[in-house]
């Protein structure tokens, strides 16, 4: 059963990172919408930057930024016609992986989640084909003392009109912060591109969100529209 995805993040006030694809009601267009939240200064001071055909994240304060090594990469890239979008650098071993002929997974089995303890967010990442089709993926720890990995890996190769997944980095707010469990949530999708981000925006959490990114493909053309949201610099 779907969910309406907004009354889910309305309810949450922490999930993290959250990506979500899926395919327009009219079966035109593919959907992929990531955002950022934080808690920390260092995760707060960032935002989106479009870039080419993919967007970067980037210090907002560049005197503030203590540690780039888990907050600035490229969340959204293309490999030719592919779109990918992660919560991290995996995005250019995903991209690297394409490059030589491989996989979406042959890329994230090299992967593991985060090295930031006592957390240890999970890397979430997805990808788009020319088609509509999607996968969505999650590493995460599946114990601390011995570094365990767990990797998840979720294909939708049927996508259905006006329905996506969603998935994020953490189940809820907490201290450490508890991952993300189960499957991605099924969430029903619709409107405008600049409606979608408008809706999604206004149901994250005031305090923690950071910045939001929305993209409409379609997937006869390629073409695509984005919407970039950002809480600092507009």
């Amino acid at each position: 059963m779907s969910v309406n995805i907004f009354d889910y993040l309305r309810g949450n006030s922490y999930p993290g990172r959250g990506i979500m694809i899926g395919k327009s009601p009219d079966g035109k267009k593919s959907i992929i919408a990531y955002f950022i939240m934080g808690r920390s200064e260092n995760s707060r001071n960032r935002v989106f930057a479009a870039e080419g055909d993919g967007m970067r994240t980037k210090a907002f304060d560049a005197v503030k930024l203590t540690d780039p090594s888990l907050v600035i990469y490229w969340p959204v890239r293309k490999f030719n016609d592919t779109t990918i979008v992660t919560n991290g650098d995996q995005t250019d071993t995903i991209a690297d992986s394409l490059a030589a002929g491989q996989t979406f997974e042959d890329a994230l089995r090299t992967r593991e989640f985060e090295p930031d303890a006592p957390n240890y967010t999970p890397r979430i990442s997805g990808i788009v084909a020319p088609d509509g089709s999607y996968k969505l993926s999650i590493l995460k720890c599946g114990d601390a003392e011995s570094g365990a990995c767990d990797r998840f890996f979720y294909e939708y190769a049927e996508p259905r009109n006006g329905v996506g997944h969603f998935i994020s980095t953490y189940e809820k707010d907490g201290d450490p912060i508890p991952s993300y469990r189960g499957e991605p949530l099924e969430a029903e999708l619709g409107g405008s591109v600049q409606e979608l981000a408008d809706g999604l925006w206004s149901s994250l959490n005031a305090d923690n969100k950071v910045s939001l990114f929305v993209r409409y493909i379609d997937i006869e053309s390629g073409a695509f529209e984005s919407v970039i949201i950002n809480k600092h610099g507009g």
